[in-house]
């Protein structure tokens, strides 16, 4: 019996869903062909082609901040309707002091609202999500905003150096008769696996290799595509977006055909290539991607992933609001074509790679 509760869809009591949603990506880009030139010579295969690095003035609040703002114009909202900011990152700013009372106060929201900064690796934003949904379902609140957002560090000459990138995305939970996509259904899938970690004081995560796969990634983001799946009564063919939590470009596509999904489902939401892995908004700025070319009718499957270990997943289906909304702030692919090239001395400099006292 306890079993069976267990493997329930999660549904609010009263239906939600996505009012606005925003998404932000920094210009300066590290091609992945950089780090190979001064680690390796220039050799070996290259997991994407390049990623977003923060410029001198952005953090996870300034960038929450933007992606915040596009939520709202999107949604067309009075701030001061908003009972709870929720922040999902690896890399707040500050070890104490809250990210979201500073995204709050910027988009004048405070002070009659619930702030707090989530945690669960790369999938804090989606975490923060779960918990809108929950808030909003409830009747306890008629908007919840959940961010995901990171600027993600890796060892200098690691391999997560390559692919740890920044941004992420901001959505607007509300009630789903002012909804551009309905949520339809959610379930989470969360298991100890330490696979991706970083102490208190280390400047830099670890991890496990190839154990980061298995018995990690695909076991947890298929375990949650699949069990969603059933518990909905849904198969691979209904749904016409899927978008995969995308540490770098192989994994995402083996688990999508693991779970008989095409490569054209998951094509819209794979940005991991182009702006790297943004951790904690990786799902999350995927699925602002496909909501930017989504028709009404439109179902689409969101699944995140958090080392440590988890996923959620979630059931989305578009609303006839979505074309209107589409236009009210930037695309994600707006972000992504505002570039500029950086080298790695310029990329050691931003990110504080070289100690100076």
């Amino acid at each position: 019996m306890a079993e069976e509760l267990a493997r329930q869809l999660m549904k609010p009591s009263r239906p939600v869903g996505i009012a606005g949603y925003g998404a932000y990506v920094p210009r300066f880009r590290l091609p992945a062909s950089e780090v190979a030139r001064v680690w390796t010579g220039g050799d070996g295969a290259l997991p994407i082609k390049e990623k977003a690095v923060p410029g001198p003035d952005e953090d996870v609040a300034t960038m929450s901040i933007e992606a915040a703002r596009n939520a709202l114009s999107r949604a067309d909202l009075d701030p001061t309707r908003i009972r709870a900011v929720w922040v999902g990152s690896e890399s707040h700013p500050y070890a104490v002091k809250p990210t979201s009372t500073l995204v709050a106060e910027a988009l004048g929201i405070v002070p009659h609202t619930l702030a707090a900064d989530w945690q669960f690796a790369c999938k804090a934003g989606t975490e923060a999500m779960q918990a809108a949904i929950g808030l909003v379902g409830s009747g306890m609140a008629d908007y919840a905003l959940a961010i995901g957002m990171d600027t993600a560090q890796g060892r200098p000459g690691d391999a997560l150096e390559y692919t740890a990138g920044a941004g992420g995305a901001a959505y607007l939970l509300g009630p789903a008769e002012d909804a551009l996509a309905v949520i339809e259904g959610s379930y989470s899938f969360v298991t100890d696996t330490p696979d991706f970690w970083r102490r208190q004081h280390a400047k830099y995560p670890e991890h496990g290799q190839r154990f980061t796969g298995e018995p990690a990634y695909f076991k947890h983001v298929t375990g949650a595509a699949q069990t969603y799946m059933e518990l909905a009564g849904a198969k691979p063919a209904d749904f016409d977006y899927v978008v995969l939590h995308q540490p770098n470009l192989k994994f995402p596509q083996r688990a999508a055909k693991l779970c008989g999904f095409t490569d054209a489902q998951i094509k819209t939401g794979l940005l991991v290539g182009e702006i790297g892995n943004t951790y904690a908004g990786c799902a999350m700025i995927g699925l602002s991607a496909v909501l930017d070319v989504a028709e009404p009718g439109n179902r689409i499957l969101l699944v995140s992933f958090g080392s440590g270990a988890g996923s959620d997943a979630f059931g989305l289906r578009v609303t006839d609001r979505v074309r209107e909304r589409q236009a009210r702030a930037p695309k994600t692919r707006d972000y992504i074509a505002r570039r500029t090239v950086i080298d790695y001395a310029v990329y050691a400099r931003l990110r504080e790679k070289l100690v100076l006292k």
